[in-house]
């Protein structure tokens, strides 16, 4: 062990010349732990701006995708506008709901077509409620809002009837058949 050990000594005094012992600056150590902080505020920087775009890109879509909802806000209106039109709408509701729960392969044309043109009929009421927001309440728009749900009412009830006229008619055939 101290031959080893004298080996060592030995090298390290023949190449005692070729070391690097220059001394660092005094405020070398303030200046690393100065580069140190700046790292980690870069990085804090870095994750504080990925957060503020994730969030952006969530409400983004939250306001691009919001489920389409009634134009009106019924706060213009007459007492008896709202209550015409929370009544009827209640009943296009119901009558929607009796149409879904008729889906069937047989009916699937029917209802598709059915609701295609119920979402024209709920274009022509928005752009009723339009005209009734920026002329206020007159008869010839209340008038034409009423006969718009009306004929949205009527129109389902008519569906709905023939679907029922399908489905007796499928099931005397079915009946027959056995």
């Amino acid at each position: 062990m101290k031959n080893e050990n004298e080996k060592l000594d030995q090298m390290f005094k023949n190449h005692s010349n070729e070391w690097d012992i220059e001394r660092l600056p005094s405020n070398h150590e303030k200046r690393f732990q100065k580069k140190l902080g700046q790292t980690t505020t870069r990085k804090k920087l870095y994750y504080s701006f990925a957060i503020a775009a994730s969030i952006v890109l969530i409400l983004g879509f939250a306001l691009f995708y919001q489920t389409e909802s009634k134009p009106q806000d019924f706060q213009f209106a007459s007492k008896e506008t709202k209550q015409t039109d929370s009544i009827f709408t209640v009943l296009i509701a119901k009558q929607l709901n009796e149409l879904e729960e008729k889906k069937s392969p047989k009916n699937q044309i029917i209802i598709r077509d059915a609701l295609k043109q119920m979402k024209e009929l709920d274009n022509d009421y928005n752009k009723i409620i339009v005209e009734l927001q920026k002329n206020g309440e007159n008869k010839i728009i209340i008038n034409a809002l009423i006969s718009n749900l009306q004929t949205r009412i009527s129109f389902l009830q008519t569906v709905l009837q023939h679907i029922d006229a399908n489905e007796k008619l499928t099931s005397l055939q079915d009946e027959k058949t056995l």
